[in-house]
């Protein structure tokens, strides 16, 4: 065999922009297609939008018509939230939606003794969202002093490539309980919707509609619009009149009875379900969940970038995007969505599926957003779509974030036995330790942090249960602490260096200026 030259050799040289989008993100495709994606968007958005509240709602004691109001809620906050971000945050793509950061503490308040002793279900329901409410309003300051006061931006200029690549690479992977296992659930829907999405978003991709890659860019809605009737055939058809209760959830359509219970027109408001309530146990355990947010945000919007074609944000823009997130929060809170915001994973995934980084697409979703959750039974009709679909999108959407977190590696030196022990340690146990807590509180019932303090048991469950915060914890931490000295080009810091500030580099100004020339009250660091 002859042997290879190495000018014969194939170099894929670093590259601080991923290549190869049709259009990026301060570029936009037309009004009509731009329209298309944003409702794409919008239906994507609605699996977390649904699937919290159908977890939580029955736990506080509410009943059908409360959980169809806080899905309202949660969208229309979600819609003004995303909004906020990409016109005044960060400007990245990103769909700023409800969190599962935020469970461990929720349930906490929601089994606090003081609730559970209420008989009546409603009246019970309603405390205990008074008690999310003020929660989330105490512990948002979090975020928002972090975020406003620039510390955000001193802490990330620790952060290197080497150490983002099992943060990022976490934020997807770690979400993998919400891929097949709930495929499995329901194979008979969820497994098409997988084999489908796949064959046409890359198989057939090349499939052209007056010069438009149709299938590559709407073959999500193409798949749920089929799979969906599908399922409605099943369910009306009776094949899950006796089957189990878990199969009758999942591939069901409106199981959740939305549909049934939403009001035609409902516009939600602040302090909708009464003033908040303030308990400092139940802030402080929720402070944990922001901590965690702010982490799982941080990666969420370094993949943000990349699938959006544009340059990594600096550490000033990174830090304004927090403090806009905190803002989201304060939302959250006012309004009673049952949850804090963050970051949805799955729609940065859909701007790397579809090849769109466009900014006014997510603008646009937002609209959807804000406009479905007014009209109560149109919003409850797309959100009767089983959660078996969303997770066969899911299985795809999330492997590509954690592609992009590997993708940080081209920066770094991988000949490097250093770099291989940090990335290999965090990502390892960046799962492996919040697997741990996971299968303790599902046989146990409570976190291996289960003292006298509830806000020290939420904190320590709640931290050591995220994938992405476990992982920044031991990268950050052993990056900048082993063999720092001679190791800054094999970390990748000379690649990221431009972009620390917002002066470093000519693109910072064209994607991250704020718009209506508002740099001028508010210029950059």
């Amino acid at each position: 065999m002859a042997e290879v030259k190495p000018e014969d050799m194939v170099h894929h040289p670093p590259m601080d922009q991923l290549q190869g989008f049709e259009y990026c993100i301060d570029s936009n495709p037309s009004w009509g297609e731009a329209i298309a994606l944003g409702f794409q968007h919008y239906i994507l958005s609605l699996g977390t939008a649904v699937m919290i509240p159908t977890m939580l709602v029955p736990l506080m004691g509410g009943n059908d018509r409360d959980k169809a109001k806080v899905v309202q809620t949660l969208l229309f906050v979600t819609g003004i939230n995303t909004l906020l971000q990409t016109l005044f945050g960060t400007r990245l793509p990103t769909v700023i939606g409800g969190s599962y950061a935020y469970v461990v503490p929720v349930l906490s308040i929601i089994h606090d003794r003081s609730l559970t002793q209420i008989a009546d279900g409603h009246t019970r329901f309603v405390l205990t969202m008074r008690a999310i409410q003020g929660a989330l309003i105490v512990s948002s300051s979090i975020q928002i002093i972090l975020g406003y006061s620039q510390l955000w931006a001193i802490c990330s200029r620790f952060f290197s490539p080497l150490g983002m690549v099992p943060v990022v690479s976490l934020v997807g992977l770690g979400l993998f309980e919400r891929g097949f296992p709930l495929i499995g659930s329901c194979v008979e829907i969820g497994l098409p919707m997988l084999i489908l999405f796949v064959a046409l978003s890359q198989y057939l991709k090349h499939v052209h509609l007056r010069h438009v890659p149709i299938m590559e860019r709407f073959s999500m809605l193409v798949c749920i619009a089929l799979v969906w009737v599908y399922a409605h055939i099943l369910t009306a058809s009776g094949a899950y009149k006796h089957t189990a209760l878990v199969t009758q959830i999942s591939c069901q359509t409106d199981r959740s009875n939305l549909i049934s219970s939403a009001l035609w027109i409902s516009i939600p408001y602040p302090l909708q379900w009464g003033a908040p309530t303030f308990n400092a146990d139940h802030a402080f355990g929720m402070m944990a969940a922001v901590m965690v947010s702010l982490i799982e945000t941080t990666g969420a919007f370094k993949a943000a970038a990349r699938l959006a074609s544009a340059t990594p944000p600096p550490a000033y823009v990174l830090s304004r995007g927090i403090g806009w997130q905190g803002i989201g929060t304060l939302l959250d809170g006012l309004f009673g969505t049952g949850t804090g915001s963050t970051v949805s994973i799955e729609n940065v995934g859909l701007l790397g599926s579809t090849r769109i980084g466009s900014r006014r697409v997510i603008q646009i979703s937002a609209g959807f957003m804000i406009f479905f959750s007014i009209l109560g039974k149109f919003g409850a009709l797309f959100a009767s779509i089983p959660f078996t679909i969303f997770a066969a999108i899911y299985c795809v959407m999330f492997g590509i974030i954690a592609a992009v977190g590997l993708s940080f590696l081209q920066f770094t030196n991988m000949n490097s036995m250093r770099n291989l022990f940090i990335v290999g340690v965090s990502l390892f146990l960046g799962l492996s330790i919040p697997e741990y807590f996971s299968r303790y509180m599902t046989s146990s019932r409570s976190g291996p942090a289960h003292t006298k303090a509830e806000w020290f048991n939420d904190y320590i469950n709640t931290i050591f249960g995220s994938p992405p915060t476990v992982a920044l914890i031991i990268a950050v931490l052993l990056d900048n602490t082993l063999d720092v000295r001679d190791a800054a080009k094999d970390r990748g810091m000379s690649w990221w260096a431009r972009f620390r500030t917002y002066r470093g580099d000519s693109r910072n100004e064209e994607f991250y200026t704020l718009p209506f020339n508002l740099n001028r009250f508010f210029p950059p660091s």
